[in-house]
């Protein structure tokens, strides 16, 4: 009888909890002061939304179907959490303008947690003193405009090494046509990462300029592809928390694994540099990559309480994935865009071929004349945004195109929607580099918010300047010493599906043979 009036009286202890839980949410709902933005029809209990986006289209798209139905702010439920969604440049410059502050902060997700150095990775720390003082070192040790032009031998002379290796990989598989088929996907993914290695790290893994086997090569690369994959997943317990504990998927389980190894790659990457920094008597030689430069800064001191090594590590790897992934992100949707537009690929050659010609190799001064493979650059990240889909969260509440937010609300911009968006662009899913011919004007820095590739506000991406040279000259480069052409005359699957960046699914198999005097490679 005792334990039966426990029992009872424990019941009615939770039910009366539940009760003014209950009410206290109501009061607070009551004080609103405004209405909330429209929610998508169709959620499931507990799971919300989340069965409406596990489709095999890309979520960007589903969103984008869902804006078209419920117009340019909208919400939805990813199980508990509620997700504000905007879809045109009206609402982009409300919330990145007038809202930004608000805005200037990161959901903390599972990934955050065993991937991100405890959220040391400036672009995953929240907003405050921490993030503005990385955001500074990071800036003025890498990512200015100085900074990326006094690197510029280093990204031209590994372009030179990776056409060089291309073209002995012709030599050995060219058919009776002078073609040889190439998976150009493989190969621009490790030249960016090269690039970027070398600039970071002072190092690169090709089988033709480092001493490491090519088993190891390929291995690391590996890890730091399996490092971005898992960035970007999306788990169950960031949606519905106490699900965690069954870490469907194996995600959570994988995320440490591939930390750990992550970890000791880049750990072993500062130890020697602290151990090539002296010479004869303790003489510090000059800083040569950003970890030299990093180990000058701050090497045995903290920031807002977090270790050198912790901040070293963490920002040379979130600075090696994200350029890579980037980079090579649009060098690969740029070559398919080309392939499928066969006008655009001759006006690219005609360019190259007035204003550099066939008897030597793109120097970066030549850039500047090359406008129409500029054009092709931006309708690229246009079309095929590195990021389509951008994550914030409301660290304030506020009022969004007229709707009241929540504190704790999440954001996705959906990019690729604004910039397809047919009240601001004319065909706007057609390629059409001449657009940017016509509105040179319209620049990808945040500033005009129907183009929003690399973001806007304070958080936009400290790399565009990076990443724009990189595109410019990587591509010119590899059209001006190839001619490319589709294996056959279907279009190029243009497939994609989104991780941390947009990846293209299948592999890009093409056929090329050199543009340039043969002697010319050999003095590579």
């Amino acid at each position: 009888m005792d334990l039966f009036q426990n029992y009872l009286s424990a019941e009615a202890i939770g039910l009366l909890s539940i009760i003014v839980l209950c009410f206290v949410l109501f009061q607070r709902s009551k004080g609103n002061n405004g209405k909330e933005a429209p929610m998508v029809e169709g959620a499931w209990p507990i799971l919300g939304h989340l069965p409406l986006l596990s489709g095999s289209n890309a979520i960007h798209h589903i969103l984008g179907d869902m804006a078209d139905r419920y117009g340019p702010v909208y919400t939805i439920k990813l199980g508990f959490a509620r997700v504000l969604v905007i879809s045109n440049s009206e609402m982009a410059k409300e919330c990145f303008t007038t809202n930004d502050i608000a805005l200037s902060q990161r959901p903390n997700l599972l990934m955050s947690e065993h991937m991100t150095y405890n959220r040391a990775m400036f672009g995953f720390a929240p907003f405050g003193a921490y993030w503005r003082e990385m955001r500074r070192i990071v800036n003025s040790s890498f990512l200015s405009s100085h900074k990326v032009d006094l690197q510029s031998n280093i990204h031209v002379s590994q372009v030179k090494t990776s056409i060089k290796a291309l073209f002995n990989f012709w030599l050995r598989k060219k058919d009776s046509s002078n073609f040889a088929m190439v998976e150009m996907k493989q190969w621009l993914r490790e030249l960016a990462f090269n690039t970027t290695l070398n600039m970071l790290v002072g190092k690169q893994y090709s089988e033709e300029t480092t001493s490491i086997n090519d088993e190891e090569s390929k291995k690391c690369l590996s890890i730091l592809r399996e490092f971005m994959r898992l960035v970007g997943v999306f788990t169950i317990a960031d949606a519905i928390p106490f699900l965690r504990w069954f870490d469907f998927g194996g995600h959570e389980k994988a995320m440490k694994k591939t930390f750990k190894e992550v970890d000791s790659v880049v750990s072993g990457w500062l130890e020697e540099h602290r151990k090539n920094r002296t010479l004869d008597h303790g003489k510090v030689k000059s800083d040569r990559d950003f970890i030299d430069a990093m180990l000058s800064m701050i090497d045995g001191s903290t920031i807002e309480g977090i270790d050198s090594d912790t901040i070293i590590k963490a920002t040379t790897t979130a600075l090696s994935l994200g350029a890579t992934d980037t980079s090579s992100a649009i060098h690969i949707w740029a070559i398919c865009l080309l392939l499928n537009n066969p006008q655009a690929l001759e006006k690219v050659k005609a360019e190259i071929d007035t204003h550099i010609g066939n008897k030597r190799f793109v120097s970066e001064s030549d850039i500047n004349n090359l406008t129409y493979l500029q054009a092709v650059v931006k309708e690229t990240i246009r079309l095929y945004p590195p990021t389509p889909l951008f994550v914030r969260e409301f660290g304030e509440d506020c009022t969004i195109g007229g709707y009241y937010v929540k504190k704790g609300t999440r954001l996705f911009t959906n990019v690729w929607k604004i910039q397809t968006d047919p009240k601001m662009w004319q065909d706007p899913l057609e390629f059409k580099p001449e657009r940017f011919l016509m509105n040179k004007e319209v620049d990808v820095r945040g500033h005009h918010f129907e183009f929003i590739a690399f973001g806007s506000g304070r958080r936009v991406c400290p790399g565009i300047t990076f990443g724009l040279k990189t595109a410019y000259l990587t591509l010119a480069s590899f059209l001006s010493s190839f001619e490319i052409s589709k294996p056959s005359s279907e279009p190029i699957d243009m497939s994609a599906v989104t991780e941390t960046t947009n990846i293209k699914v299948t592999p890009l198999e093409i056929l090329i043979k050199p543009r340039l005097s043969l002697d010319i490679y050999e003095t590579m």
